[in-house]
């Protein structure tokens, strides 16, 4: 598809700025179909508007059809821009309400996965204060991997992030909230499984793959420390659990998140009293921007929560 409009951009309608919601939720979707639910209209509506804004933007956004829904190279620049406008827009909103002084707008929040069901998480608890304290207030909760929820925080697209700690940011402030036990697990059928109660040390696993979080995280750092053979790559937590369950590796994963494999005889903990890890998690904020106050009264509750 080529689009013959090469008119330059011009003045910030209200038409452009529905066009570029409509688009930001069908990457955010990834694709028509998808979105038709989110933006609650249909698919041939979504389609016009695309085009609309190809046509205003004079860009070729994306590629659709048979082969499925991509995005060109000049649509990712679109999207990553759009993004930074609307997180510019909700900031704005936010500061209207603290001139005001009120607590409104949106807050976006970005948590890493498989954290809710640590006893040690208290953020269900933050949430029910927050909205105690700021009905008024839009949360939109996002699951997110560290390195998405850390790019999104210095972009702008988040306003506070909950995240393991692995190495710090110098764009980043850190609050400490809680501990998470990580252990190492395998399944019923492998090998390790009737070693399970003998005290292993980190050397003797070499021979055993092992399948870990493909990105810069905890997980990584202490699986290279050790000299782990690291030969499947997950990109969440389910994925390293569902390679544990094959039989044919060995991984670690929170042990609030094993419990139920546990407890169904699926997987077991190896050699508890050594090879195991403790994640910190920390709350996260932009540097040196001051949050608005309704960011700063989450992280409050947050701390609250937590103590």
């Amino acid at each position: 598809m080529k689009v013959k409009n090469k008119a330059l951009l011009g003045q910030l309608s209200d038409m452009d700025l529905r066009l570029l919601q409509v688009y930001k939720a069908v990457v955010d979707c990834g694709g028509f179909s998808a979105a038709e639910l989110e933006l609650n209209i249909g698919v041939s509506t979504i389609s016009r508007h695309i085009k609309d804004l190809e046509i205003r933007l004079g860009l070729v956004l994306c590629q659709r059809g048979r082969s499925g829904f991509a995005l060109t190279d000049q649509g990712q620049r679109v999207y990553e821009e759009a993004t930074k406008l609307f997180a510019a827009l909700n900031g704005f909103r936010a500061s209207i309400d603290e001139i005001h002084g009120r607590i409104g707008g949106v807050i976006n929040i970005a948590l890493f996965e498989k954290t809710t069901s640590n006893p040690n998480a208290r953020i269900a608890q933050a949430i029910a204060a927050f909205v105690a304290q700021a009905p008024a207030v839009t949360l939109n909760l996002h699951v997110r991997p560290i390195n998405e929820i850390e790019r999104g925080m210095i972009d702008g697209q988040y306003d506070l992030g909950i995240v393991p700690s692995h190495r710090e940011s110098g764009c980043l402030d850190y609050t400490r909230l809680f501990v998470e036990q990580m252990q190492l697990y395998c399944s019923t059928t492998h090998p390790l499984h009737e070693k399970r109660d003998e005290t292993i040390q980190w050397h003797e696993l070499s021979d055993y793959p092992l399948a870990g979080l493909a990105y810069h995280s905890p997980n990584m750092q202490i699986t290279h420390q050790a000299g782990l053979r690291r030969v499947a790559n997950a990109y969440d937590q389910e994925g390293v659990a569902a390679f544990i369950l094959s039989g044919k590796f060995i991984g670690f994963l929170p042990a609030h998140y094993a419990s139920s494999f546990v407890g169904n005889g699926l997987m077991t903990a190896i050699s508890t009293q050594s090879l195991h890890y403790e994640a910190e998690f920390f709350a996260i904020t932009r540097r040196p921007n001051s949050p608005c106050r309704a960011t700063k009264l989450f992280m409050d509750c947050l701390i609250d929560a937590h103590q």
